[in-house]
Formats: C-alpha cells, sequence, structure tokens
C-alpha cells in the first residue's frame, strides 16, 4: 500500500469514528458554564471569541469586568458598536494591587455579581461572560457557594463563561467546559510592555 492509500484509509477510520460520536451527541437542552483559567495569556480574549460567535447569530450578551478598571481597551470599543445586543459592565476598580482596599474590592464584587446574576436569570441574554470572575474568587471577594448558585438560577437557555486564573475546584466540577491556558513564554518577562491591539 503506498503512502497516499495508507493516509486515505487512517483518515476513512478517524472520519468514520468522528461522525459515529457525532451521531451519538445530544443537545444539552441548556445553556452551558464555560470556565477559562490558568496562568497563561488568552482567557478574557477566548471569552471575546466566543462573544463573536454569539453576535454572529444575532444572540443577546451580558458582559461584567469584575477586576479591570475604566481603562479603554480594543475590544470594549469594538462591541460599543453592537449597543442592541452587548450589555457591558466594566464594575471592578482596577487590578488589587491599585485599590489596595480590601472591604471596597468586596464591595464592588458584590455589586458586580448582583448584576451578572440579574442578566444571567433575566430571560432576554443567550450568553454572559463573567470577565475575571476567578480572581474575584481566589481574593474571597466573593463566595463559590453563592457563585454557584448564582450560575444554578440563571435563565435555562443562558450559557455563561467566567474567566481568570485560579478557578476554584468547586467551580470546575460543577463546569461543563474547563479551559486552562498555560504560559509557555511571555513577551513581558522580556521587559517588552502590553501592546495596544494584542493585549488590550
Amino acid at each position: 500500500m503506498s503512502t497516499d492509500e495508507s493516509h486515505s484509509e487512517k483518515m476513512k477510520a478517524l472520519q468514520t469514528e468522528q461522525r459515529k460520536k457525532t451521531s451519538e451527541a445530544r443537545d444539552a437542552g441548556r445553556g452551558l458554564i464555560l470556565v477559562h483559567t490558568g496562568d497563561g495569556k488568552g482567557k478574557s480574549s477566548s471569552a471575546f471569541g466566543v462573544i463573536c460567535r454569539a453576535l454572529g447569530w444575532k444572540q443577546k450578551v451580558g458582559i461584567v469586568q469584575f477586576i479591570k478598571g475604566k481603562w479603554i481597551t480594543g475590544e470594549r470599543q469594538f462591541f460599543a458598536n453592537f449597543p442592541d445586543q452587548v450589555d457591558w459592565h466594566t464594575m471592578g476598580e482596577g487590578f488589587t494591587w491599585d485599590t489596595q482596599d480590601r472591604d471596597r474590592d468586596i464591595a464592588a464584587a458584590e455589586a458586580a455579581f448582583a448584576r451578572a446574576c440579574e442578566m444571567m436569570s433575566d430571560g432576554e441574554h443567550d450568553l454572559v461572560v463573567l470577565d475575571e470572575i476567578n480572581i474575584a474568587l481566589r481574593y474571597d471577594y466573593l463566595d463559590i457557594n453563592a457563585v454557584i448558585d448564582g450560575l444554578k438560577a440563571r435563565s435555562e437557555h443562558t450559557s455563561v463563561v467566567l474567566t481568570g486564573r485560579d478557578a476554584k475546584p468547586e467551580l470546575c466540577d460543577y463546569a461543563d467546559l474547563v479551559s486552562e491556558m498555560r504560559e509557555v513564554k511571555h513577551p513581558f518577562k522580556a521587559g517588552i510592555k502590553a501592546q495596544r491591539g494584542i493585549d488590550f
């Protein structure tokens, strides 16, 4: 058997296997919970990619940013072009090392999660992104059980993406999908500052 014939046979076997898996898969009949975590870059960026998919299907999206402050980002400017489809709420006051006020950070996180719960349960949003909520959980600004209760109370068709490093094990257990970004190399370690259009 030639190399081409061997390759063709392998691909046919893979195709058969994949079609079998696809035919056996079922629709969840509900929105999914996706967790993007890990120490590598790309957690929020990946969530914004999911938002683009939702917008492509004319779905309504809610975004709550838990840590990032009011600084201007490319994604925020871009999604402002979709005022009828995107509800954007930046409710953090900046990075935790900037505020240096635990009580203030807790109050901001609780207000952000209250807004998130409204959007998750209102039945109007197909997708809600809780950007950097894992950081709020990491520092115990929010209670993990309260967050999971909020996710459970969401509208049946609403999917939720939760981003940030150090996702709690309880959240990962509850989620339908958990993706971990692993840092291999980062320009900041070489002294290169964050780049407009790449990092923000």
